[in-house]
This record gives C-alpha cells, sequence and structure tokens, in this order.
C-alpha cells in the first residue's frame, strides 16, 4: 500500500484503500464508454422493435376487420345469386322480359329428316291478380282452364294459347325458331 493511505485513518483510510491508484482508471473509461453505448443502442434497438410490433398488430386487427365485412358482404352477395337462380324467380324474370316456354321442339337427324313437329309459340299477357275466395284480397293469378273460348282458333299440343282477343296479334321478337337442330333426343 502506498504512505498516503497508510497514513489516513478510520474512515478516509478505508476509503482510500478502496479506490486505486494510479494508470488503471485510464483504460477502464473506454471499457465503460463501450458499456454505456451497447446498453443505449440495445434500449433504442428494442424501442424500434416493440413499435414495428405494435403497428404491424394494429395493420393485422384492421386486415381482420375487413376480411370479416367483405366475408359478410360475399356471403350477402351470394344469398341475393341464389335467390334470383331460383327456378321461380328465373321464370318470373322471364316473362317480365317477354319471354315464354317453348313449343314443342323438332330436332333433324344427321340424314336431314326432321323428327317432331315444330310449333310456334306465342306470348301470354300475365292475367292480374284475382281475389282468392272468402278473403277479397288479391291473391295468386288462377291458372288458365283447359277449355276454348268461344271463337278461338285451335293450337298444336303443347303450345301456348293466347288470351281472348289477341289470336290476330303479330307474334314477338322472343317467339324461338321453329326448328332446332339439336342431336336426337
Amino acid at each position: 500500500m502506498s504512505k498516503p493511505a497508510a497514513q489516513l485513518k478510520g474512515r478516509a483510510g478505508r476509503l482510500a484503500r478502496l479506490m486505486p491508484s494510479g494508470p488503471s482508471n485510464a483504460a477502464r473509461t473506454p471499457f465503460v464508454l463501450l458499456v454505456v453505448l451497447l446498453l443505449g443502442g440495445g434500449l433504442i434497438t428494442l424501442l424500434l422493435l416493440n413499435s414495428a410490433l405494435n403497428e404491424g398488430s394494429f395493420r393485422l386487427s384492421e386486415l381482420r376487420r375487413e376480411t370479416t365485412e367483405l366475408t359478410d358482404e360475399q356471403q350477402a352477395l351470394q344469398r341475393d345469386v341464389d335467390g334470383y337462380s331460383q327456378p321461380d324467380a328465373l321464370e318470373r324474370r322471364a316473362r317480365e322480359l317477354g319471354m315464354v316456354p317453348g313449343g314443342s321442339p323438332a330436332f333433324l337427324d344427321p340424314d336431314g329428316t326432321v323428327r317432331g313437329v315444330p310449333a310456334e309459340v306465342t306470348a301470354e299477357p300475365s292475367p292480374p291478380p284475382e281475389p282468392t275466395p272468402g278473403t277479397g284480397e288479391p291473391g295468386t293469378p288462377a291458372a288458365p282452364s283447359d277449355s276454348a273460348s268461344p271463337g278461338a282458333t285451335p293450337h298444336p299440343p303443347g303450345s301456348a294459347r293466347p288470351e281472348p282477343g289477341t289470336e290476330n296479334a303479330p307474334p314477338t321478337a322472343a317467339t324461338p325458331s321453329p326448328t332446332p337442330t339439336s342431336p336426337g333426343r
């Protein structure tokens, strides 16, 4: 030990013995600065990483919400498509467009012979809803009767009959071709 530390008594002497003397303090300064810089850099890196994770978490929750909304919209559109593709909805929409069910088809065989009797189909105007018996409210339209009305011209079987008073009406543009060319059925 050095002489000045031995001369001090009590508390000051003990502190003097704990403190190293000489050039060893200068060697520790770069090491301490390096440790402080590494700890500071680590804390800044950790802060940036935490911020990036939080931003990603917010983006993920936003994308999940958007996915849920789009899935709901897709399901609603699918329900609409299913509703529009039901047979009764298709028939109703076709009638609104002036289309009529096809008559008896005729087919051409490969040798050129015609199989079946083609029939021209005309559009029937849809009857207004009639009141249902006992309620007086409009219900479903009554089915057309099978008996011929007086003065009506006979029609080939399987073809639609026009309403009374429309026998001489010109055919509509929705009249199908009388001879389809589908092979043998």
